[in-house]
């Protein structure tokens, strides 16, 4: 997934982990079908291959996919729990948090709009402040100032903009274990 491309490229350049890449458009899950396309061709594009699939569960059959291509995805549920962890993640889920990327706050509109149609702006709000609380910008060593489009959003959903800067430590150690996953995969 595309949404963290930065931060993916960096952290690889930085191992010098002998890695291809091939991100996918960030917005493809709010698509399923889409999703199943791009992924799928994805794969079909790399057969052959030793592939890693940086992705979380954003598609119900995900890891079906993965296995019909004998590979195999990252650990945690989303790209929010691979770059916070678990209990970080869980933590502010569970206090309303609706977690903001510089990568989605970029395209608010068009992620909005393919989403809820245009000019819904009631819909959009009923339904972040049905359960959410706040919006919650993710801020990595890798974005950059994204701080005006937060604010845009948050105006737009009508809940109120925090911050928060992350590391890239844990998202480094759950692509070392899936790089070491593979590694042994591929001894036997």
């Amino acid at each position: 997934c595309g949404i963290l491309k930065k931060e993916i490229l960096w952290l690889i350049e930085k191992n010098l982990w002998p890695l291809d890449t091939l991100f996918l458009d960030s917005s493809l899950h709010i698509n399923y079908s889409e999703l199943e396309k791009g992924l799928t061709g994805a794969l079909a594009r790399t057969s052959g291959r030793n592939v890693i699939v940086f992705y979380g569960a954003c598609h119900p059959l995900m890891d079906r996919m993965l296995d019909k291509a004998k590979t195999f995805r990252t650990e945690g549920q989303n790209c929010i729990d691979m770059l916070l962890g678990n209990e970080r993640f869980t933590e502010e889920l569970l206090n309303g948090a609706y977690f903001l990327f510089e990568d989605w706050v970029k395209r608010w509109e068009y992620i909005t709009a393919k989403t809820f149609g245009t000019n819904r702006q009631d819909i959009v709000q009923d339904i972040f402040q049905k359960d959410r609380k706040y919006l919650l910008g993710i801020k990595t060593p890798c974005s950059g100032d994204f701080r005006a489009e937060a604010i845009d959003a948050a105006k737009t959903v009508g809940l109120p903009l925090r911050w928060m800067d992350v590391s890239l430590e844990h998202l480094e150690s759950v692509i070392e274990k899936a790089i070491t996953k593979k590694i042994k995969i591929c001894q036997i």
